[in-house]
């Protein structure tokens, strides 16, 4: 197998080999990939305890009688309100990373 690597992380290689921890390239690669499957797993448990953390929520707030009922004709107009919202948010979180890029934060 051949991989190509960009020079930064061809330098993180030899990096590490010359720190002595690891004896080769593919020892390197080999503990960078396990390390990527044990964090993708991690990830994926923090996302789903986060997703039955937010559903426990919304139980609890329906059974507190914290919600509102929508007729079915307003339901498209929530949803386009809702991702209105989100687009509004996501194009402030954008415009700020930018400007953080860029040092104008």
């Amino acid at each position: 197998m051949h991989i190509s690597l960009t020079p930064e992380l061809e330098d993180i290689i030899k990096e590490k080999v010359a720190s002595g921890l690891y004896n080769n390239a593919s020892e390197v690669v080999r503990e960078a990939l396990r390390f990527m499957k044990t964090n993708e797993e991690l990830i994926y448990h923090m996302k789903l305890n986060s997703l039955r953390a937010k559903l426990a929520d919304g139980e609890s707030d329906f059974e507190a009688g914290r919600y509102t009922e929508l007729a079915q004709e307003d339901i498209g107009s929530f949803f386009q309100t809702v991702k209105n919202k989100a687009q509004v948010l996501a194009g402030l979180k954008n415009r700020g990373k930018s400007a953080q890029k860029y040092g104008a934060e």
